[in-house]
């Protein structure tokens, strides 16, 4: 029997940012199909990747929800989905995401995030499905010639990294793809830092091998999983000496998606938007809120700064909250304090 659900797709829906986002578009009555090649993501002994399984039960088991195993870089497979599923809109999440891992494996991460982009892109443009909203990034701005950094700052100058180049180059392509025809409704997106976990503690962030991040580092460290954490440089030109940056909760960012779904659904043309509080703070002062989330010390020591860091980097969120009527609202103990109770809960991820 034919399926006549209309059905959101989000690529890299079974990670950290993409089960947050699942979570909050079932919430929302969105029905959602997954695509997901688990590269980064915990594959459990479910039909569903355990994230997903948990965010089932959350939600419970009346919100529709379908999954499959498939690589973007798989266009047939792509295709038998798009064949399957009425798609109405595409949330586009999947891309590998570490910096200092773009620096080492540069062709990896213009394969997967720019390849696949095209591949998604075209199997779209195939089925006549035109609404996108894209996971960019604050690294899009290079090093801030202004702050807070708000969305007519110049892009794609003084990137320092594959990871950075390829979020800027996906933009130009959705750019100039939206400029050929005038058909498309596309939001680029720019995160800002996510952290944080949903408070039920059931899912959260699971990284595999070391954390490339600060707020997952420092809870391995508080939960003894690991012996120090390392802050890259006191020297910045910052209330501290460490770098600043714009922390926003993952449960916020993920409603932020709910919000672009919405925009997209008034055929809005092509947008974009920052996700983040507007707020910056140090390394430091964010060791000091998971100290107080968790009641105990996070040893930590200084050592050089890292090649490619800014000293500072922060949003101005406005623009969001005017059009999309948008704003994040959870603070930075709040962040920490949902972090360190997945933390406590799953000290070994969604293996505990």
């Amino acid at each position: 029997m034919a399926d006549n659900t209309s059905y959101v797709l989000v690529t890299g829906g079974a990670g950290y940012i993409g089960s947050h986002t699942v979570l909050e578009l079932l919430k929302e009555g969105y029905s959602i199909v997954v695509v997901d090649n688990l590269s980064n993501a915990s594959k459990g002994e479910n039909s569903l990747p355990e994230p997903l399984h948990r965010v089932q039960k959350i939600v419970g088991s009346d919100k529709k929800m379908i999954f499959y195993e498939v690589d973007l870089l798989d266009k047939e497979g792509l295709r038998n989905i798009f064949k399957k599923h009425k798609i109405q809109s595409v949330v586009h999440l999947a891309a590998k995401k570490a910096v200092g891992e773009s620096v080492e494996k540069p062709l990896l991460y213009y394969s997967v995030n720019i390849t696949g982009t095209l591949n998604l892109l075209n199997v779209m443009k195939e089925f006549k499905v035109n609404n996108l909203a894209f996971s960019s990034s604050a690294t899009v701005y290079g090093d801030p010639q202004k702050l807070p950094l708000d969305e007519s700052h110049p892009t794609g100058e003084g990137l320092t990294n594959p990871y950075g180049r390829s979020k800027f180059t996906v933009e130009m392509i959705l750019k100039d793809l939206y400029d050929s025809t005038k058909d498309w409704n596309i939001i680029l997106l720019r995160y800002f830092n996510p952290i944080g976990a949903h408070e039920s503690g059931r899912i959260g962030e699971d990284p595999c091998g070391p954390p490339a991040n600060l707020v997952p580092y420092a809870m391995q460290v508080a939960v003894g999983k690991r012996d120090e954490l390392k802050v890259f440089g006191d020297d910045y030109d910052t209330h501290d000496g460490t770098g600043v940056r714009d922390y926003i909760h993952v449960v916020d960012l993920a409603l932020g998606h709910v919000a672009a779904l919405k925009k997209l659904e008034e055929n809005c043309g092509l947008k974009i938007y920052n996700l983040g509080t507007g707020q910056g703070y140090s390394v430091l002062d964010v060791v000091k809120a998971l100290e107080k989330a968790c009641g105990k010390k996070v040893k930590y020591s200084i050592v050089g700064r890292r090649s490619g860091d800014v000293a500072a980097c922060y949003s101005d969120p406005s623009l969001a909250e005017k059009e999309l009527g948008w704003k994040s609202v959870r603070d930075l103990y709040k962040m920490c304090e949902d972090h360190w109770r997945w933390q406590s809960e799953n000290p070994s991820g969604y293996a505990s």
